[in-house]
């Protein structure tokens, strides 16, 4: 009766149902998974964005396919502070960047064809793929020095994909990556540029973590790349700390023909959606304005625990983290004590403490745990001692 795209397994898997059992039975939590921005104690300018959302024009219908004028005008104008020069007639407004997703991949891909994405990253990506019937095709970052993109495992999917008989139709890259915190560098763009250029690719750029850098010089956006044909996705739910607001976009930069063509096409897929609320739409101005308000205390939260993390790593020898230039997350490099499902359940059950193993972002092996640098600072710093304590006497 059901689509074989929908034929998952639903199954609890262990480490949810170790974290069932630890809720019911009242236990203490230290939870250093913290995604949710709402339920961290920030402190928003609450009653202006509630007035934000009130505007008679709402209760005239609209039909804008990309976004009302103004709405778009004011997400160009946030560019424009990153010296991308943008028109409102770039982007098409979403209710999220899964929805933009599922948008550039109806755009590029017939069922079958295939899209280049990194690993380690974030597995949601196995869900939209599978949504959209499109064939997810890895390629490698490897940690030397930091986090980089392995060329040559890039280059040989690209090939592999097309010599297959499939269509290899994009590149998918997250700027900076989550949960490894690394940005694409210059060079890596270039790169980038030119394998799209021989295998004819588009890039798909997830950018939802762009602003919350911890490197000296923060880099470019990808809606300044115009070498190739290039998506950028973003939105008010990490920007603004407003997930829950449900306002996302998509930037289509590139050369022109193939940008004209491509903005066209989306027009009449967001045309056939019409998902963006009017409300929302006119009360963008005010949540993206909001970035002033909760980004300091953001990454003031992030040095703050990276800080306290770096410190009592310094008291012992068998952890380490990784380097992180951005994001929300830091990867700990561990002893490999068997998988690492099993060493973070045994944290939990005997600690409190909740993590998420490397294997959620498909780490090539054992051995890397990921904590949430948005978990309030307290909470985090219990949570690290007690983990570190923990994997010492093992």
């Amino acid at each position: 009766m059901f689509s074989s795209r929908t034929a998952w397994d639903l199954a609890p898997n262990r480490y949810t149902e170790a974290l069932e059992a630890h809720k019911r039975a009242g236990r203490e939590l230290f939870d250093l998974t913290s995604s949710n921005p709402t339920t961290i104690g920030l402190a928003y300018r609450e009653e202006e964005l509630l007035r934000s959302f009130v505007h008679r024009e709402a209760l005239t219908y609209q039909p804008a396919a990309r976004g009302l004028p103004s709405a778009r005008e004011t997400v160009a104008a946030y560019y424009a502070e990153k010296g991308s020069c943008l028109s409102a007639d770039d982007f098409v407004l979403t209710t999220s960047t899964s929805e933009a997703y599922s948008f550039v991949f109806g755009l590029l891909c017939d069922p079958g064809d295939s899209i280049l994405v990194p690993v380690p990253s974030y597995p949601l990506f196995d869900f939209l793929a599978d949504l959209n019937d499109v064939k997810l095709v890895p390629y490698e970052l490897v940690y030397d020095h930091g986090w980089q993109i392995e060329l040559e495992s890039l280059r040989t999917a690209a090939r592999v994909s097309q010599a297959e008989g499939g269509r290899c139709r994009a590149v998918l890259v997250v700027h900076p990556n989550n949960p490894t915190g690394s940005y694409i560098k210059p060079f890596e763009l270039n790169e980038l540029n030119r394998i799209c250029a021989t295998y004819d690719l588009a890039i798909i750029a997830d950018e939802v973590f762009l602003d919350f850098s911890l490197v000296e010089k923060p880099p470019l956006s990808f809606t300044a790349n115009t070498d190739a044909l290039t998506f950028s996705l973003s939105g008010v739910s990490k920007i603004s700390a407003l997930p829950q607001m449900k306002v996302a976009w998509l930037v289509t930069t590139g050369p022109d023909k193939l940008k004209k063509e491509a903005l066209a096409r989306l027009e009449v897929i967001a045309d056939t959606y019409l998902s963006m609320s009017a409300p929302s739409q006119l009360a963008l101005s005010r949540m993206l304005a909001e970035r002033h308000t909760v980004q300091p205390q953001l990454m003031q939260r992030i040095r703050t625990n990276l800080t306290a993390l770096d410190e009592q790593l310094a008291t012992q020898d068998l952890c380490h983290r990784l380097d992180v230039e951005g994001g929300w997350y830091a990867v700990l490099r561990v002893p490999i004590l068997g998988p690492d499902e099993e060493l973070v359940i045994s944290l939990l059950r005997e600690t409190g403490v909740l993590l998420q193993p490397g294997h959620f972002f498909n780490f090539p092996a054992d051995g890397y745990l990921v904590a949430s640098l948005i978990t309030p600072a307290d909470q985090f710093a219990q949570g690290v001692r007690k983990t570190l304590q923990f994997i010492g006497a093992r």
